[in-house]
């Protein structure tokens, strides 16, 4: 992991031209997260399991003396996981009322500038938007990107 990343300082704001997007891939898939939501990107740590949470949920850790619950995206989307390397990493969200959530993902790869023409919305058929936690589709060039819905994420 670039340390430009893990130095991440976020001014959770939109671009005049398009929109800051963090990128991170889970297997060979790549998703993105606006940049308004995070506020920091740390290493895999320690996670205390708490008894009788969702499976998707592996416990909490300790940041700053704050306890943030800490999210699989593997097991969220229902995706088959991997033992942790060294490009895993916590993604810490926080959002609007304080609230802060981590979630792991396999590889943060680079923060870009997403021009608003790149972006689409997510077909409405069921059999192809099946997964509620994607918000937009990114093309860019070729590449195809899925840009989460951090507050369905975290609600649902």
């Amino acid at each position: 992991m670039s340390e430009e990343i893990m130095a991440l300082e976020t001014s959770k704001t939109y671009v005049t031209d398009g929109v800051e997007v963090l990128f991170f891939n889970i297997g060979e898939i790549i998703y993105g997260i606006e940049i308004k939501y995070i506020n920091e990107i740390i290493g895999i740590e320690q996670i205390t399991i708490v008894p009788k949470i969702p499976d998707y949920i592996k416990g909490v850790i300790n940041i700053r003396g704050k306890v943030v619950p800490v999210i699989s995206i593997r097991r969220r989307f229902g995706i088959e996981e991997i033992p942790y390397d060294d490009r895993t990493c916590i993604i810490v969200l926080e959002y609007e009322n304080g609230t802060q959530v981590g979630i792991i993902v396999d590889r943060v790869q680079e923060v870009v500038v997403v021009n608003k023409k790149e972006i689409s919305k997510t077909p409405d058929y069921k059999n192809v938007n099946a997964n509620r936690y994607i918000k937009n589709i990114i093309e860019n060039g070729s590449e195809i990107k899925l840009l989460l819905d951090c507050d369905k994420l975290i609600q649902d």
